[in-house]
């Protein structure tokens, strides 16, 4: 089921971050909890993420790439179409990382009981490195964090 509402993209006081506020009536209609895992359309652009609670108001993060990505700016009118994302969340552990984390007793196991975001990030910061040196610097800091879970 998805519900679609028309609001503005929020900007944070005194900061650059946007996001969404949802409705109550919203949140009711999807019927996922306080802090459901949602698939979000705006413009035409859709990605995955999870409702957040701040202020006592349900949001959507809309990071700076998310913006970009629809076209968005902050105060922006905006329909918002919002489903529950009942799917599995993964992510595709470059097989580098993959590697190194198998060298270590534990790490993989670590490693996968992390949050989806904790995991999301620690491939973003692996996948973003622009030299080799870096991409087996931050390979190495992630299989250390992982030792001293």
């Amino acid at each position: 089921m998805s519900v679609t509402f028309h609001t503005k993209v929020m900007k944070a006081q005194n900061k650059k971050a946007t996001g969404i506020v949802i409705p109550e009536e919203v949140m009711t209609a999807l019927a996922g909890g306080k802090k459901p895992s949602v698939s979000v359309s705006l413009n035409g652009y859709t990605y995955s993420t999870t409702i957040g609670v701040m202020g006592g108001e349900y949001l959507i993060p809309l990071s700076e790439a998310h913006r970009k990505a629809s076209g968005l700016n902050a105060e922006d009118p905006v329909e918002v179409t919002l489903a529950l994302d009942l799917a599995p969340r993964t992510v595709e552990v470059p097989a580098d990382l993959q590697s190194a984390l198998s060298e270590q007793d534990g790490a993989v196991q670590k490693f996968e009981a992390l949050a989806f975001s904790k995991r999301k990030e620690f491939v973003r910061q692996v996948e973003d490195a622009k030299t080799q040196d870096t991409r087996l610097r931050r390979i190495a800091n992630i299989v250390t964090q992982m030792g001293e879970a």
